[in-house]
Order: C-alpha cells, then sequence, then structure tokens
C-alpha cells in the first residue's frame, strides 16, 4: 500500500478539528465560565472544571525552566509536529492519519496557549474515591488518544518479514 492523500486530508482535517475543538473550549472556559475567577466548578460526581495554569509539558512535568521554559517547551513541539507531519504525509492507513492529525492537532493548540499566554490551559479533572487524576485540556487528552491509537495499530500489525529467510530459518 502506499500513502494516500485521502489519508492526509484525513488527518490534516482531524488535526483542524482537534485544534479548533481546543480553542473553542479554553476561550469559553476563560471568557464563558471564566474559570480563572471561580478555580473550580463542579460539573458532573467526579468531574469539575478546574482552572490550571500548566507551565510544564504533559501532566506539568519540567514546568521549572523559568522564562525560557516556553520557548524551549515551543520550540521542541514545533520539532514534534513537524516531525509528526511528514510521518502524516507518508501514511498508508486511515487509523494512523487520523491518530497523527489528532496529536499534531492537540500539540498546535497548546503550542499557541504557550506562544500567547506562557501556560497551558488545563481545566479538566477527574476524581473519584479519594483519587485525583492530572488537570488536563481537549489538546491532551487528543494526543493521548492519539499516541494509544499509534500503540494499538502497531501492536494488531504482524512485524515484517524477512524475504531472504527461508521458512526453516536458514538462509
Amino acid at each position: 500500500m502506499s500513502p494516500s492523500p485521502l489519508f492526509r486530508r484525513a488527518g490534516l482535517a482531524v488535526a483542524a478539528a482537534v485544534f479548533a475543538a481546543d480553542q473553542a473550549s479554553k476561550a469559553w472556559i476563560v471568557h464563558g465560565l471564566e474559570l480563572p475567577m471561580r478555580l473550580s466548578v463542579p460539573v458532573l460526581p467526579g468531574l469539575n472544571f478546574t482552572w490550571v495554569e500548566n507551565r510544564g509539558i504533559t501532566f506539568g512535568l519540567l514546568g521549572g525552566f523559568g522564562a525560557l521554559g516556553p520557548v524551549l517547551l515551543t520550540a521542541v513541539a514545533l520539532a514534534v509536529v513537524a516531525a509528526l507531519g511528514v510521518w502524516l504525509w507518508r501514511a498508508e492507513r486511515w487509523l494512523p492519519a487520523v491518530a497523527l492529525g489528532a496529536i499534531a492537532g492537540g500539540a498546535v493548540g497548546n503550542v499557541l496557549d504557550r506562544l500567547r499566554l506562557g501556560y497551558v490551559v488545563d481545566f479538566l479533572h477527574a476524581h473519584a474515591m479519594g483519587y485525583s487524576w492530572y488537570v488536563f485540556n481537549v489538546a491532551d487528552a487528543a494526543i493521548v488518544c492519539g499516541v494509544a491509537a499509534l500503540v494499538f495499530d502497531g501492536m494488531r500489525r504482524s512485524p515484517p518479514t524477512d524475504r531472504l529467510a527461508d521458512p526453516k530459518g536458514g538462509r
């Protein structure tokens, strides 16, 4: 199978949809719900909207770089998005193309926050029975789902075969 423009378009459409959903949800959280002033709002049992300014990467890791942090994290994220674009351009199946689009769209959404604000807006806070998960956003969810889809796709595919080897393992 060879790369198809249909796969590229699907990946790009998913990237655009994830980016738009991420930015729209963050705009509503900040301006509609005014979460920065309210700090936390219960939504459902086990789910709150909770205001967090994430200055690190996923789950707030590596947030201690000071003023240089947003610049470094933005540069790394843009390099990753470029690599994902090359991978998407070569995609030969739907699932990897869509997964790559989800990851790229989420990464660009978080990069835009970092460039505009110096931090990423996080607000989804899941918790149950005394346990609490990290606060995240739509972009983070898309990135995690995209990575999971790539792992699933990689696990369900059979490994490449060596055409030179005979069935008995010799040459």
